[in-house]
C-alpha cells in the first residue's frame, strides 16, 4: 500500500535520485499537502471527455513497454465514477498487443495532451478489457461515430498528476481553425458589402 498516491511513479529509487538532485524536499512537501490526486474531481472529468486523443501505456510481463494511440469524437473517454474511464475498443489492425499486455499485467497509464491550452494529464491506474458485454461496448460507444466498436477498456484511477505547459507547442484543431477563418471571411464580407453601400449613397448625393 502506498503512503502517498504519488509513490505509484515515486519509487524509492526514484526519491534516491531526487535526493541526490536535490527536488525531494520540495516534492515531500508537495505530499504532505495532499499531492497527487487519487479520484477523479469534476475538473478532471470535464478534461478527459473533451479529449480526441489519448495514449495508452501498458508493458507485457517481461517489463517491455508499449505505447498505443486511441483516438475519437469528443466525449469517447467517458468518465464512469470518481475512479474509473471507460471507453470503446474500435477494430483495427489487430495485432493486440495492449490487450495481451493486460493479460498478463493491468498496470497502465493513460497520457493526455490539449494542445491548444497546453495542457497535459498524466494518469497511473490499471486496466482491462471487457470481451462479450454488447450493453457496456454500446454505452461506450459515440454516438453516429463511424467506427467498428470490439470491445471494451475500463481503466481504474490509481493517481493523476497535472503539468506545466512548458515546452508543450500551441496547436489548434483544424476544424477550429476553419470555423474560425469562415467567421472572418463571413465579417469581411459584410464589411465589404456595408463599404459599398456607404459608396453608393455617397456618389448618389453628389
Amino acid at each position: 500500500m502506498n503512503e502517498f498516491p504519488s509513490d505509484v511513479a515515486f519509487t524509492p529509487t526514484v526519491k534516491a535520485i531526487q535526493v541526490r538532485k536535490g527536488s525531494r524536499d520540495s516534492y515531500a512537501r508537495v505530499e504532505q499537502r495532499g499531492g497527487w490526486r487519487a479520484t477523479i474531481t469534476a475538473d478532471l472529468a470535464a478534461f478527459v471527455e473533451a479529449q480526441t486523443s489519448v495514449f495508452l501505456a501498458t508493458a507485457n510481463a517481461e517489463g517491455q513497454p508499449y505505447i498505443q494511440h486511441r483516438g475519437g469524437p469528443a466525449g469517447f473517454l467517458k468518465v464512469l465514477d470518481e475512479h474509473r474511464i471507460g471507453f470503446a475498443d474500435f477494430s483495427g489492425n489487430r495485432q493486440f498487443i495492449t490487450q495481451g499486455n493486460l493479460e498478463d499485467n493491468d498496470q497502465a497509464f493513460l497520457f493526455l495532451i490539449d494542445y491548444m491550452l497546453r495542457q497535459r494529464i498524466k494518469i497511473w491506474g490499471r486496466a482491462g478489457v471487457v470481451e462479450n458485454d454488447p450493453e457496456l461496448t454500446a454505452r461506450l460507444m459515440p454516438p453516429d461515430y463511424k467506427a467498428r466498436p470490439e470491445q471494451a477498456i475500463l481503466f481504474t484511477v490509481t493517481a493523476w498528476d497535472a503539468n506545466c505547459p512548458q515546452h508543450i507547442p500551441q496547436r489548434f484543431e483544424a476544424a477550429d481553425v476553419a470555423a474560425a477563418l469562415a467567421e472572418r471571411d463571413r465579417r469581411i464580407a459584410g464589411l465589404e458589402q456595408e463599404i459599398a453601400c456607404l459608396r453608393e449613397n455617397a456618389a448618389a448625393k453628389v
